[in-house]
């Protein structure tokens, strides 16, 4: 009989409560695609006696995560606890050091520390996979590792939080202001722990360093990801940029130029026509363009316990048919240390300003925008209110570098009241 694959499971939460659904409900099918036999030996997680929506009573019990990725009867630790540091780095690396292979949905951790543990899984000649880390059930690790590694990538782009794209949407769709989305996003247990996580851009962007270190051969550089969250979209946005037939998502972009690698996280305004913009609710998308295959769209359900347990699951198979790839799809020695480089590519920009209501007001943001280097597409004004006129302007292609320049000398101009919002339009 061939020898199972037997597995040691950190943390059973959702996901993994996940995983153990599929490995009792489908174990006859798991092991003809496997090859062989897929088997639970033990589980580890914070609280014993917690009510939990599986039988796990047949595993044995590690108190510590740490100890169950050391113990001699696990080929395969499933590390699903989460956090950059404490207890899943130690066991991860605690797993590896023992001749274990990893599986790990742990976004923050690679995001990271990928470079160092891709060392040290290579150095065990140990396999680290992590299909479930970014974007939930669409497979877009394998997609860029296999699929389009006969291709240079060009561009990686992607709504990749769909907690955040719940909110756009629902604005959008309700009519109702960021903070009553982001409550009904709380009350719906959407959020994480810390909220900045999903509205500060921070959980999508750690998924945005892992895809381009896959996409262009370098070390995962969270630290150099241009950071923006969507805590300063308002419904006015929302509503402005439907009428000139836009939606805004919180966009992640990375490619490489002879600059260097730019990574950039922030609210764009994308065609309402494109994939990206009938994108709706905790739907993620992933944009690849390759320079053989063109540009191809992934999209799926981007967390949940299904689609994010049957990503874990996909790591495990591959592990147990014996396939042994590169952890970032390239020797971790040859990943080159990248260059960051802020967008140079001209793009037009939404710009929303609240104007004092006062003769020559317009006159006076013309020219700063002229100055600027920075030509007006359209403009519309939306009423008055309390001595004020908003004023929605939509710019022809500029440099950041122009927008940054107007955009700092506006309140200058005496005319302007509050801070300016600029957006950039993305084309996808």
């Amino acid at each position: 009989m061939t020898t199972p694959l037997r597995l040691g499971i950190a943390g059973l939460g959702t996901v993994g409560i996940g995983v153990v659904k599929i490995i009792q409900a489908h174990a006859d099918l798991l092991a003809l695609r496997s090859g062989r036999p897929v088997e639970i030996t033990a589980v580890s997680a914070r609280d014993r006696g917690r009510n939990r929506d599986a039988d796990i009573s047949r595993y044995q019990w590690e108190p510590s995560a740490v100890d169950l990725a050391r113990r001699e009867d696990v080929d395969v630790f499933v590390e699903l606890i989460g956090g950059d540091e404490g207890v899943a780095r130690e066991a991860i690396e605690a797993a590896l050091a023992s001749g274990k292979d990893v599986v790990t949905a742990n976004k923050a951790l690679l995001a990271i520390h990928g470079q160092a543990l891709a060392e040290a899984a290579e150095a065990a000649g140990r396999v680290i996979r992590f299909e479930a880390a970014v974007a939930g059930g669409i497979p877009v690790i394998k997609t860029l590792t296999e699929s389009l590694a006969g291709n240079r990538i060009r561009r990686v782009m992607g709504v990749m939080n769909g907690t955040c794209n719940y909110i756009l949407t629902r604005m959008q769709s309700a009519g109702l202001p960021y903070e009553a989305v982001f409550e009904e996003a709380r009350a719906l247990g959407y959020l994480e722990a810390d909220p900045t996580l999903d509205v500060g851009g921070i959980d999508a962007s750690h998924k945005l360093a892992i895809l381009a270190a896959i996409a262009f051969g370098s070390r995962p550089a969270f630290d150099a990801v241009e950071i923006e969250g969507i805590e300063r979209v308002s419904i006015d946005d929302i509503n402005r940029a439907a009428d000139m037939g836009y939606r805004i998502k919180l966009l992640g972009v990375a490619q490489m130029t002879g600059r260097g690698l730019e990574q950039r996280m922030s609210p764009c305004l994308v065609p309402a026509d494109s994939p990206l913009g009938q994108l709706e609710g905790g739907t993620n998308m992933v944009v690849l363009e390759g320079d053989a295959v063109g540009q191809i769209v992934l999209r799926g359900a981007g967390a949940g316990e299904g689609p994010t347990a049957s990503a874990v699951m996909s790591d495990i198979i591959e592990i147990a048919r014996g396939v042994r790839l590169p952890t970032f799809g390239q020797p971790a020695a040859a990943l080159a240390r990248p260059t960051p480089a802020r967008t140079a590519v001209p793009a037009a920009y939404y710009l929303r300003l609240t104007l004092i209501d006062k003769p020559g007001a317009l006159a006076k943001v013309a020219t700063v925008l002229g100055d600027s280097g920075i030509s007006v597409d359209r403009m519309r004004q939306y009423g008055h209110a309390a001595g004020t006129a908003p004023v929605l302007i939509v710019t022809h292609k500029t440099t950041p570098d122009a927008i940054d320049h107007a955009i700092a000398a506006l309140p200058g101009t005496g005319v302007i009241e509050g801070e300016p919002v600029e957006l950039r339009i993305e084309e996808v």
